[in-house]
């Protein structure tokens, strides 16, 4: 359950930490699930993206309301696409938890949230992972963000060397191999 999915989280990260509080938690799973209402398998699409995107984001939020330091950083991943769109008809799950992530980063960033730290929220195009490359082979891997501009930049968030604003939503955007962060 998810439930105890958050409690053996917070107990593996409490343990590691031994007493101490953390800069950062960071949320970047998930993953990318298409279909329609009237597809096959909508409803386990549905069920998937839940648990990629809404679940690990509320583990992420309450580890964070436990472990962060008060002028720490919370990360979670949305998606720009979902952002962007009045509607996602051929990602139906993928984007209604995208679209919680979002939220989520919204109400997490306000006063009695139960986190006292700066709430983000990132949302990139594709990522440039080995298993997108496989599943995408001919893609313009080029507008594609690499893993290594995403951690920089929380990196220098995390660490306070680049400002961030609490309870936004940055969109990484990668044209000719350069990215830069809006």
């Amino acid at each position: 359950s998810l439930a105890e999915q958050g409690e053996h989280a917070l107990q593996q990260i409490t343990s590691a930490l031994d007493g101490s509080k953390t800069d950062a938690v960071l949320c970047v799973a998930g993953g990318w699930q298409g279909g329609n209402a009237a597809s096959k398998n909508f409803l386990k699409s549905v069920s998937a993206s839940v648990s990629q995107s809404i679940d690990t984001s509320a583990v992420a939020a309450s580890v964070a309301a436990k472990c962060l330091k008060p002028d720490g950083l919370l990360v979670l991943t949305g998606a720009s696409a979902v952002a962007a769109a009045r509607g996602t008809p051929g990602m139906i799950g993928y984007g209604l938890a995208k679209a919680a992530v979002h939220q989520m980063v919204a109400s997490l960033s306000m006063d009695g949230s139960g986190v006292q730290a700066k709430v983000v929220g990132i949302l990139p195009t594709t990522i440039d992972t080995p298993s997108n490359r496989a599943g995408m082979p001919s893609a313009d891997f080029s507008s594609w963000t690499p893993t290594a501009d995403i951690a920089d930049k929380l990196y220098a968030w995390a660490a306070g060397s680049a400002p961030c604003e609490n309870g936004r939503l940055y969109t990484f955007v990668t044209e000719a191999g350069k990215t830069r962060v809006e």
